[in-house]
């Protein structure tokens, strides 16, 4: 029992006789720089791949963006509005994104050379990711550039449209000219004149004058009132009352085409048969009434 005791004595006495040489502690003070240095590369490595998470992430939003402005830049026909806002918000996002990408990989780049960490995988990705940022770069390149053509294509369009615009414009404008002038002219060559009165009612208005025993009055000689007629559309006028029980036309007008009818009262309307044949000698008459 004694024996033991002594033994652990000399192997404690041994023991803190090792922890005190100088071969100890620079064993021990390289071990402690060995863990700080683990501890170190642990954090930067996290670092660097919570960094390629964010590359990778953003490169995915890149490729959606892509996609939509590939099929923009497919689609034929011309872009709207809506459209044209949604293809220059991707491609700001897209240029943006790859500036911020370019920057964080080429801080990765140094940050490995500078960290020692002899990572494979690590540095491989890097690559890719850098490879895959040269070529986004470049498509998005083209892409404007073919986007720019089909904006400009499209501006031209524009220009092309608001030129047939004026001349449609123009073409409508001569258009409801011709209409209106047509439209009077049919207006004019449908447009009659009346009146009625009596004979000395006529002859002050000079439509009739003259007439006696042994002379024909004569009608509408130089300078009889216009203003004393009623203008009519012949093709909408058949009947004209006369409010008189004696009426005679002094203008001339075919027999057949028209006739006297009484009413109960014993006033007169003229009713016109044939508008084409009454109106064919003149387009004004003028009834003598009493």
């Amino acid at each position: 029992m004694k024996k033991v005791a002594l033994a652990c004595i000399c192997a404690t006495l041994l023991t803190a006789c090792g922890q005190q040489s100088a071969e100890y502690k620079k064993l021990k003070a390289e071990n402690d720089s060995l863990r700080i240095e683990n501890t170190k590369n642990t954090d930067e490595l996290n670092d660097m791949l919570a960094t390629l998470n964010d590359i990778e992430s953003d490169f995915q939003s890149i490729r959606d963006a892509e996609n939509y402005l590939t099929i923009q830049q497919q689609t034929g026909g011309e872009l709207d509005l809506s459209r044209q806002e949604k293809i220059k918000q991707n491609m700001q996002l897209i240029r943006e994104t790859l500036k911020r990408n370019k920057e964080q990989i080429s801080e990765l780049e140094k940050k490995l050379e500078k960290s020692g960490i002899q990572s494979a995988a690590l540095r491989k990705t890097i690559q890719r990711l850098s490879s895959e940022l040269d070529q986004k770069t470049t498509m998005i390149a083209a892409l404007q550039e073919d986007l720019a053509k089909k904006d400009v294509r499209i501006q031209e369009l524009d220009e092309t449209v608001a030129a047939l615009n004026e001349d449609v414009e123009e073409l409508a404008t001569t258009t409801q000219a011709q209409s209106e002038k047509i439209s009077a002219q049919d207006k004019e060559l449908h447009t009659a004149y009346y009146c009625f009165g009596t004979s000395k009612e006529l002859k002050e208005q000079k439509i009739l004058s003259g007439g006696g025993l042994f002379s024909k009055s004569k009608v509408l000689q130089a300078g009889f009132n216009k203003d004393y007629f009623i203008s009519v559309d012949i093709r909408e006028v058949k009947e004209i009352p006369l409010f008189a029980g004696k009426a005679k036309l002094k203008s001339n007008h075919p027999e057949g085409s028209y006739e006297f009818v009484e009413d109960e009262d014993g006033n007169l309307t003229l009713y016109i048969k044939d508008e084409k044949a009454f109106w064919s000698l003149g387009k004004y008459l003028v009834i003598e009434v009493s």
